[in-house]
């Protein structure tokens, strides 16, 4: 089955937590080749639930808790990806890519290439990512543009538990790798603080998401807000504080990153002709910029304002809340960057 968020007739809501356990298990049930590894992945259940329930289904072979060392275990599944398995495998933090940047870059995204296409990789790398609960500079980055920018991976971020369900099963199904960036506010740990909107209906059934392909999740005529994972909740904030100053926004959830839905956004800031990106990644060379010079460089698009970006600033993140919070996006940042827009233009 292979759905969308607009046609889930579930009257059941998961967090994306659950839903990416779900969607786990029934890969697990439905081919034996698929396990998982990673740091309490086991008992525990994850970090962030994204395992929870699975240990006690299928037992230590198949749901392995790993040493403290990323290089070892992400190395130990691109091998047995390149064997035939179809591993899942969790970097807690995205932030300790660092230790196993090899690993993941010049082994998990390149060897399909350097085989000549004879040896497929299908395995998905889960990790998480955003801050907001004072975990400093070494916890809660975004980094989607470290992992975008290289080729040989697809990338998806979901911003909900339907999403995150199909996203996950379609992951596991690839022949090829796949990151999978789930942002920690969304998991629907209270621990971290949940935001709402990330728990929806979604179908106790088998479906896929399609990996490629944003969705309009708010239609508008104004402006068209485009986002990924938690940011997508900030700008369905600012459409609603726009909407009852009478302007229309479009929402665009992004979903992937890799493959990018370019056709999707420049079709809705064609209609629109303003744009708005909101990443909590960091300013400059990042998914923000990509998404203004993929619409800049199309002819169609005819502006009728410079977009703007909302971003996180070029700045290790502090450990303060004040500070960190100054520092992330936020709905209201993007109310004001579009009236900012709107006398500009």
């Amino acid at each position: 089955m292979s759905t969308n968020a607009s046609t889930a007739t579930a009257t059941r809501k998961l967090t994306i937590a659950r839903a990416m356990a779900e969607a786990t298990a029934q890969e697990m049930r439905a081919d034996p080749r698929v396990f998982v590894m990673g740091e309490d992945v086991g008992p525990l259940g994850g970090v962030f639930g994204n395992t929870r329930g699975l240990f006690d289904e299928f037992g230590a072979e198949r749901v392995r808790d790993t040493p403290i060392s990323e290089t070892a275990f992400i190395g130990a599944a691109v091998g047995a990806a390149s064997d035939g398995m179809r591993p899942i495998v969790e970097l807690m933090f995205v932030d300790f890519f660092g230790v196993c940047m090899d690993a993941i870059y010049n082994l998990m995204a390149k060897n399909t290439y350097f085989s000549g296409g004879k040896v497929k990789v299908p395995m998905v790398l889960m990790t998480s990512t955003g801050g907001g609960y004072s975990d400093a500079g070494q916890h809660s980055q975004c980094l989607y543009a470290t992992f975008a920018h290289l080729p040989g991976m697809k990338v998806v971020v979901p911003s909900n538990a339907f999403d995150a369900k199909g996203l996950m099963t379609a992951a596991i199904r690839d022949d090829n790798p796949v990151v999978f960036m789930y942002h920690k506010a969304l998991q629907g740990m209270g621990w971290l603080g949940t935001e709402k909107g990330a728990t929806v209906p979604v179908p106790e059934e088998s479906y896929t998401v399609e990996i490629g392909k944003a969705a309009v999740v708010r239609e508008g005529h104004d402006v068209t807000l485009v986002s990924l994972g938690a940011g997508v909740h900030h700008c369905l904030r600012a459409a609603k504080a726009l909407e009852e100053e009478g302007f229309s926004a479009e929402v665009v959830d992004l979903r992937s990153l890799v493959p990018l839905d370019r056709d999707t956004v420049r079709a809705s800031v064609a209609r629109t002709g303003r744009l708005i990106v909101v990443d909590e990644d960091y300013h400059s060379y990042g998914v923000s910029g990509e998404i203004i010079a993929s619409v800049a460089e199309h002819a169609d698009c005819r502006l009728k304002a410079a977009p703007k970006r909302v971003a996180y600033p070029d700045i290790p993140i502090p450990f303060a809340p004040t500070m960190e919070q100054w520092a992330l996006p936020n709905a209201d940042k993007v109310v004001a960057a579009f009236h900012q827009m709107m006398k500009e233009s």
